[in-house]
């Protein structure tokens, strides 16, 4: 890549920013920790390089490297850069970024360490940037904020940037998720209608934009609208799996894989009708049959081989047992087993649990099944609630871990829920207690794909879930009480993400949409 020079903002005069006012001028989305301004313009070289001396991390995977390019990429796209870089005094030249890293591996795990802080001063001959990680993944964070730093002067022809001290650090372990069924914290639904490879990676790449590192981007596996199930070991499959789930690891992003059952699954008896009660009655997943447990575990083996990632779903939501008793066979054997509709559904979700924890998973749940039997279920679940606001409450005070989802707030194909009401739905509304907030570990947006293909995908996600996303990376006492506050700085984020070639949707609609009439993205 061919440099010229470019600016950057820097301030010599600092301010501490405390409580939860932040620089005005500062368009960083989600906001960091802390950050600390000051006042002179600093170009970058047209060597600009990546240094690492003293750092932990060797990077023998490259992912530091690849990072590093992404950067680039980013802050130079769309621009002719046209300075006179010979007319650049040595003393505002900002010849690269300094990387040091804590820790060597690059196991990207729940719980993993993503805080970060970015100083950009001029000391030192030559003049570096300085980022400070304790993982790999923190500092791919501070990459982020680095770039989000950067606009174009149309006078100049030259990147200028405000610049300071930034630090960052992760609020909730789980962000947002988007589910990708055929697959953490945007989910993006790929079983009603086909989400392409490289459009998944395309939103990968968003989610990274806004720091939904350390999220969960889910499939659900198979789904009672997919095209059917049989179960074959595909090379091709098994590489497509195996590529996607690398990508999203060198953007910080865990691939969390989803197996919903009994329910949503009628799909799985056009490769299999023994799973199917009858030809007539088609779900849920017969609980008298030995065969289905079998296939699950089958399913989960295969699983534990793809995705490393400490959770694995087991759905367990909507599931009408009717079908169980409409079928002799079935209502004989619950006889048998002294069980009836409601006692073969906690049958059937504590069997699929005991054979995902055989495999080294912990286990994630709908909360249909803690409304349902609670107090059964294994102690490492974690209850995932979608059907409305006070669940997590009452999952917290039993003691178990709990995700929120809530449908009426976080679920973008709720195409009428406006970004403000994304960015003040907090997860930990009406829990106090510390020993119970701990065990809220995150949230997630949800992107149902009935109304969603790749032709909107992309506008149905941004930029309402960036609203979730700073309400889950920032800490509570630095968020904004009144949406209207960070207007800006999120249309801002917006047309960066337009910039970045993302199709984010103006921000003055509820859902997605078309822009209004002429105009500005930062006023749309």
């Amino acid at each position: 890549m061919i440099w010229h020079a470019i600016c950057l903002g820097l301030l010599f005069q600092l301010i501490l920013v405390f409580g939860s006012n932040y620089p005005k001028n500062v368009n960083i989305w989600p906001m960091p920790e802390s950050v600390e301004l000051g006042n002179k313009t600093l170009f970058i070289s047209k060597d600009f390089n990546l240094k690492t001396d003293a750092s932990k991390y060797k990077d023998h995977s490259g992912i530091l490297k690849d990072g590093f390019t992404r950067l680039l990429d980013v802050i130079t796209s769309n621009n002719v850069i046209e300075y006179n870089f010979g007319k650049v005094d040595q003393s505002v030249l900002l010849q690269g970024i300094h990387v040091v890293i804590l820790s060597e591996g690059d196991e990207l795990q729940y719980g993993v360490d993503e805080s970060y802080k970015l100083n950009i001063y001029p000391k030192g001959n030559p003049i570096y940037a300085h980022i400070e990680a304790a993982t790999i993944y923190g500092a791919l964070h501070a990459l982020q904020t680095f770039s989000q730093l950067c606009h174009f002067n149309l006078n100049t022809r030259k990147l200028v940037r405000a610049c300071g001290m930034y630090l960052g650090g992760q609020y909730r372990s789980f962000k947002i998720c988007l589910l990708l069924p055929t697959l953490v914290g945007c989910k993006t639904y790929t079983s009603r209608h086909y989400q392409s490879l490289p459009m998944i990676k395309k939103v990968i790449d968003s989610m990274a934009y806004a720091k939904l590192i350390i999220n969960l981007s889910r499939w659900r596996y198979l789904h009672s609208q997919d095209c059917g199930m049989v179960l074959i070991q595909s090379q091709n499959a098994i590489q497509w799996l195996l590529q996607l789930k690398f990508y999203a690891q060198r953007r910080g992003i865990n691939v969390l894989a989803e197996l919903d059952v009994p329910g949503h699954a009628r799909s799985w008896g056009i490769g299999y009708p023994a799973l199917w009660p009858s030809k007539t009655c088609q779900e849920p997943l017969d609980v008298s049959n030995d065969f289905t447990f079998k296939l699950i575990n089958g399913v989960l083996s295969d699983f534990s081989k793809i995705f490393k990632y400490r959770f694995v779903h087991l759905g367990g939501d909507e599931v009408d047992t009717s079908c169980w008793n409409l079928t002799p066979r079935i209502r004989n054997w619950m006889k048998q087993k002294g069980l009836n509709e409601s006692t073969a559904y906690e049958y059937f979700v504590l069997k699929a649990q005991k054979i995902a924890l055989s495999h080294g998973y912990e286990v994630i749940n709908w909360e249909e099944t803690f409304n349902h039997f609670g107090n059964e279920l294994d102690r490492k679940t974690v209850v995932h609630n979608w059907l409305g606001g006070g669940v997590a409450e009452q999952v917290v005070k039993a003691g178990l871990r709990c995700i929120v989802s809530n449908q009426d707030k976080w679920y973008l194909d709720h195409l009428n829920t406006d970004w403000q009401t994304f960015y003040m739905n907090e997860p930990l509304e009406n829990i106090t207690k510390p020993e119970q907030q701990k065990l809220v570990i995150g949230g997630e947006v949800c992107a149902w794909a009935e109304h969603i293909d790749v032709s909107d995908i992309e506008q149905t996600i941004w930029p309402r879930a960036a609203a979730a996303a700073e309400r889950l990376w920032t800490v509570p006492d630095k968020l904004a009480k009144d949406p209207n506050d960070v207007t800006s700085r999120i249309s801002n984020f917006r047309c960066l993400l337009n910039q970045r070639g993302v199709a984010a949707a103006p921000l003055n609609l509820s859902g997605r949409g078309a822009p209004t009439g002429p105009g500005s993205c930062y006023l749309q």
